[in-house]
């Protein structure tokens, strides 16, 4: 049996990828060789006698898919495969396979370290000693006196990092999840962990499918915002999402309360927020997700506001992201070569 060609550009593992070479002719691209994204006419051309392509960010346009006549089967290593146009692929009855839950767990990693980082000021303080701050020239230790055990506390003035860096624990507060699929319950459990108490709203899930022990089911947004100590957003964009998260909203929230997000920027009015940071209307925010990508340098979440932590959009950037999809794309080429039921196929 003649191997099937595969244009292959995605991020990936090598270890998961080696089963498909018993199948396919593999022939890597663009991405997967470290070069940036191909321009449509590149594309074209590369892809123009490919069985199966498999990418990760360039996009597989109508164009794309008409220009190769042998095409079968796309694969998007990605949740969402924006980058494929649907109805294209629809009308060639091509099936496309794509990667949900692959960053799941990374992405719940991450929002629960940015609520430990905002909580607790734990970049703040790092960068306060890295500039200088709270140290001392050299050997400071202090002979203990007579009759007392040896004390670290060398501070406690309004002054000191004890009180600047003063934060507020997880344990018995309240974590307001807006979503609750695959990333909102990863984040929720690990949030148990901490004791804390989870108040969730997702209107396609009903209590049977959210209430247990210590997790209540919000009927609105609103009573989240309201009763949250922390707020995290797992939405995807749609219309109904876009800006859910607005300024009437935030002024519902707690003078003491968070809010977190490392799904999508487009789920928060961001200069809403702003605004209640500059007025500390509440206690900080964290980001991993911006309206605008990448994020500008002279914005006031990076010159002007010292009560907010943000990383660069990097929830899913770890190996074992490129491991997990890898090893689902692979096991779906080979189901779609054995003509069987594919676990990964995108409903159209």
């Amino acid at each position: 049996m003649e191997k099937l060609k595969v244009f292959f550009s995605a991020e990936y593992e090598e270890k998961e990828l080696e089963p498909l070479y018993e199948y396919c002719d593999v022939v890597k691209e663009g991405w997967a060789i470290g070069l940036p994204k191909f321009d449509e006419e590149t594309l074209m051309e590369k892809s123009k006698g490919a069985d199966i392509i498999i990418t990760s960010y360039d996009d597989i346009t109508r164009q794309v898919i008409e220009n190769a006549p042998n095409l079968k089967l796309i694969a998007c290593t990605r949740a969402t495969p924006v980058n494929v146009d649907m109805e294209a692929a629809k009308e060639r009855n091509i099936p496309v396979l794509y990667t949900p839950g692959r960053n799941s767990d990374c992405t719940a990693e991450l929002t629960i370290g940015l609520m430990i980082s905002i909580a607790r000021k734990i970049p703040m303080a790092y960068m306060a000693l890295k500039e200088g701050k709270f140290t001392s020239e050299g050997d400071n230790r202090t002979k203990t006196k007579a009759g007392l055990k040896a004390d670290v506390v060398w501070g406690a003035s309004a002054d000191s990092p004890y009180t600047v860096f003063k934060g507020m624990q997880l344990k018995g507060k309240t974590l307001g999840i807006l979503g609750y699929g695959s990333i909102g319950k990863k984040v929720g459990r690990i949030a148990r962990a901490f004791d804390m108490q989870l108040l969730v709203y997702d209107p396609y899930q009903g209590e049977l499918e959210i209430e247990e022990f210590a997790v209540k089911k919000a009927e609105s947004v609103e009573e989240v915002m309201k009763n949250s100590d922390f707020i995290t957003s797992h939405m995807k964009v749609t219309e109904e999402t876009t800006k859910l998260i607005n300024k009437e909203r935030i002024a519902m929230m707690k003078p003491t309360a968070y809010l977190i997000n490392a799904s999508r920027g487009a789920v928060l009015d961001e200069e809403a927020l702003i605004e209640a940071l500059r007025e500390k209307r509440i206690a900080g925010a964290a980001f991993d997700v911006y309206e605008s990508e990448p994020i500008a340098k002279n914005h006031p979440y990076i010159q002007e506001l010292d009560n907010v932590v943000i990383t660069p959009h990097i929830a899913g950037a770890t190996t074992d992201v490129l491991a997990n999809h890898t090893r689902q794309v692979v096991a779906d080429v080979k189901r779609f070569l054995r003509g069987e039921h594919l676990l990964y196929q995108y409903r159209y």
